[in-house]
């Protein structure tokens, strides 16, 4: 079609009825909110004082425990990351699964190898 041809007009539309308002369907009672709402979430929070607790123990002095200690909770976190279904996850969901999973196992991996292949240093 070019534009020094006619345009067609369109086929009348008939006007829309009106429609009833419908009712709300009432809801049973309300659960109250479960913190945390997930499993995950829980797990997450038991990761965080583990996590908490090693940078206390790497403050106190020794820091080859406190760095073991929050590689093993990284580990923890990502074998929870691995079994648990993506709804129950919690916060432990950041990204896919599996990039979750290697990250947080690599770090672990990489801090338990540090702590325990840094030579001690002699006391100054």
């Amino acid at each position: 079609m070019t534009s020094s041809e006619p345009v067609e007009p369109l086929d009348p539309v008939d006007p829309v009825e009106a429609v009833e308002p419908v009712e709300p369907v009432e809801a049973g009672p309300e659960e109250p909110r479960r913190y945390p709402s997930t499993i995950g979430g829980f797990f997450y929070l038991a990761i965080l004082l583990a996590a908490l607790a090693s940078i206390g123990i790497i403050v106190a002095g020794d820091w080859r425990v406190g760095v073991r200690v929050l590689g093993v909770c990284l580990g923890g976190a990502a074998l929870l990351r691995l079994v648990l279904p993506q709804r129950d996850a919690g916060m432990l969901a950041v990204r896919h699964r599996v990039v979750d999973v290697v990250m947080l196992a690599v770090v672990a991996g990489v801090l338990w190898w540090l702590a325990g292949s840094i030579p001690d240093q002699p006391p100054a």
